[in-house]
């Protein structure tokens, strides 16, 4: 019951720091909506991650892991139509330039905006999980 618990409080900080981070990712209604997205993310992981990654075994292991991703955004997509206060569109990464490196700016369509919210949304919640580690 713990480790349910400790999930929701992951991905509940972990949709807001995403939101916060970017701008594709809009969740309306306040608190409950991120303590009802991280109720919902917590129980897609934990239920229809285990058979879509049984299902894509092939493609998975052909793509070397990284079909994973793939998963992930149906994931959370499938978030976006349980919880309707939760929406990821498309948005324009303003690019980046710092120490001679240069990111130029970049249009993330919707397809792209879902596979990057999730890219996030794992490291977000990787950090967390590695930083609460006992």
């Amino acid at each position: 019951m713990k480790s349910i618990a400790r999930s929701i409080i992951y991905y509940s900080v972990a949709l807001f720091l995403t939101s916060q981070i970017i701008s594709g990712l809009k969740i309306y209604g306040g608190l409950t909506t991120y303590i009802i997205g991280g109720i919902a993310l917590s129980m897609l992981f934990l239920i229809v991650k285990p058979i879509l990654s049984i299902v894509t075994l092939p493609l998975n292991i052909v793509t070397l892991g990284l079909f994973s991703f793939l998963i992930n955004a149906i994931i959370l997509y499938l978030l976006t139509i349980f919880v309707t206060n939760i929406s990821i569109t498309a948005f324009t990464f303003s690019g980046l330039s710092t120490a001679g490196f240069i990111i130029p700016k970049v249009y993330i369509n919707n397809f792209f905006a879902f596979i990057v919210v999730s890219a996030f949304l794992s490291f977000i919640v990787g950090l967390l999980k590695w930083l609460t580690k006992k």
